[in-house]
């Protein structure tokens, strides 16, 4: 289980964008086609609060839906799900198992092998390349 971080939200504030901030602390979505204009280059992303490693370059596919897309996190345990009944939807909400911002939601119509889509906010990652 990873070491959880716990700041202020003036802390929060501080460190992120406002975009980014009203995404992952305050559970916001960015607008569609806004932030997946990530390289195509191996390598892993992170989240962009408190660097945790979810999300590897291999399992992205595009979706379509103009939000960064995974078949899978990295690692199980790296991110974490809750119900969300907001906007009269019930949807599996996805944060980060270490700082609990907010990413975006897991929905079952990925492709194989998971058959999963996680649907996460661009801002809410941070792209590291291979070697890096």
């Amino acid at each position: 289980m990873p070491q959880k971080i716990t700041k202020t939200d003036a802390e929060w504030r501080g460190q992120l964008s406002e975009l980014a901030y009203k995404v992952t602390r305050k559970h916001g979505t960015e607008r569609a086609f806004s932030h997946d204009d990530f390289p195509k280059a191996p390598g892993n992303f992170h989240c962009v609060c408190c660097g945790a490693p979810l999300f590897d370059q291999a399992d992205k596919f595009d979706s379509g839906t103009g939000w960064p897309s995974f078949t899978r996190p990295m690692d199980a345990e790296a991110v974490g799900e809750k119900e969300d009944r907001s906007l009269f939807m019930r949807r599996t909400e996805v944060h980060c198992a270490r700082c609990e911002a907010h990413l975006g939601h897991v929905f079952p119509d990925g492709p194989a092998p998971t058959g999963l889509r996680y649907c996460i906010n661009g801002v809410a990652l941070d792209f590291e390349p291979e070697g890096a």
